[in-house]
C-alpha cells in the first residue's frame, strides 16, 4: 500500500497544511501517524476523491450516480429528515441532506420566504438541485459558505460512506453582507427561476440575517453534523449486511420469519 505524504495530499486537494492535518485528526481524511508525520494511504485517498488516478485531477462531482446509490441504501429517510430538522433548528438557517447528485433526501427544512416563494414555481426544485450538486463538485472539503444561484449564501459538508463521498448536508438561505441584491440582479434571479419579478421582490427580505461571527460558528460544527450522518448511515449500512448474512445462512428454512426480523430491525 502506497502512502503519500501531507505535500502530495495538499497538491491533490488545495488545501493549505493546517487544514490537511485538521481533516486527519478528526477522521475526514484516512491517514496513519508515522512517527510524527502523517501519511495518507493513496488507495483511500483516490476514493475520496473520486479520482481514477491520486494524480487524476478529476471533480468530485464524477461517477455521482455511483455515490448517490450508497447513500440512499444505507440512511434510512426519516433518520435524514430528523438530522436536517436538528441542523436547522441548532443553526437557525434552511437545511436539506442530498446525495451526491444534488437530489434531496429530505425536504428542505426551515425554508426561508424567499427560497419558499421560488422553489414553488415551475422547475425551480431541479434547479435547485443543480446547484446543490455543484456545491459537491468543489473540491474544497472544508465546509464555507459561498454564494448560490439564488444569490444568498450556502454551506455545505460532507457525508462519507467508508471512505468514499454519498452525500451532502447543505444550509442556506443567509444574506451576504449587500443584500439585496441590485435590481438587475432580481431580473436574472425571476428569469432563471420563471418567477414573476413581483413575488422576488416581495419575498427578497425573507432570508436568515446572520453576522459573520455567527456564519464562522456554523461552518465550524457543520462537519460534526456530516460525520454524525456519515456514521449512522455506516452503521445501518453493517446492520444491514449483518441481517443479510442471517438470511443467506437461514436459507428458505423460516423465509417470513427471516424477512420479518429485518424489517423490524431497520424500523
Amino acid at each position: 500500500m502506497a502512502l503519500l505524504t501531507t505535500r502530495q495530499v495538499q497538491d491533490l486537494f488545495r488545501v493549505d497544511r493546517s487544514t490537511i492535518y485538521r481533516m486527519a485528526e478528526d477522521g475526514r481524511l484516512p491517514a496513519v501517524k508515522v512517527g510524527r508525520q502523517w501519511r495518507f494511504p493513496s488507495d483511500q485517498v483516490e476514493l475520496l476523491l473520486g479520482h481514477s488516478s491520486a494524480l487524476d485531477a478529476a471533480p468530485l462531482g464524477t461517477n455521482t450516480a455511483t455515490r448517490s446509490a450508497v447513500l440512499q441504501d444505507v440512511l434510512p429517510a426519516d433518520t435524514a429528515q430528523a438530522v436536517a430538522d436538528l441542523t436547522a433548528d441548532l443553526f437557525s438557517v434552511m437545511a436539506v441532506v442530498t446525495d451526491m447528485a444534488g437530489r434531496p433526501l429530505t425536504t428542505v427544512a426551515n425554508p426561508c420566504g424567499f427560497f419558499s416563494s421560488i422553489y414553488n414555481s415551475i422547475d425551480a426544485p431541479d434547479r435547485c438541485s443543480a446547484g446543490w450538486r455543484r456545491l459537491g463538485e468543489q473540491i474544497d472539503l472544508e465546509p464555507r459558505f459561498v454564494t448560490s444561484h439564488l444569490g444568498f449564501l450556502c454551506a455545505r459538508s460532507f457525508i462519507r460512506s467508508g471512505s468514499t463521498l454519498a452525500g451532502m448536508v447543505i444550509v442556506g438561505g443567509v444574506a451576504p453582507e449587500v443584500w439585496p441584491p441590485p435590481e438587475g440582479e432580481l431580473e436574472a434571479i425571476a428569469a432563471e427561476t420563471e418567477t414573476p419579478i413581483d413575488t422576488i421582490r416581495n419575498h427578497i427580505l425573507e432570508v436568515s440575517w446572520i453576522d459573520k461571527p455567527h456564519q464562522d460558528w456554523i461552518v465550524r460544527n457543520l462537519s460534526q453534523v456530516s460525520d454524525l450522518i456519515s456514521r449512522l448511515a455506516d452503521d445501518h449500512g453493517r446492520l444491514v449486511e449483518r441481517l443479510d448474512t442471517i438470511a443467506a445462512l437461514a436459507g428458505a428454512a423460516s423465509p417470513n420469519s427471516i424477512s420479518a426480523t429485518k424489517q423490524g430491525a431497520l424500523k
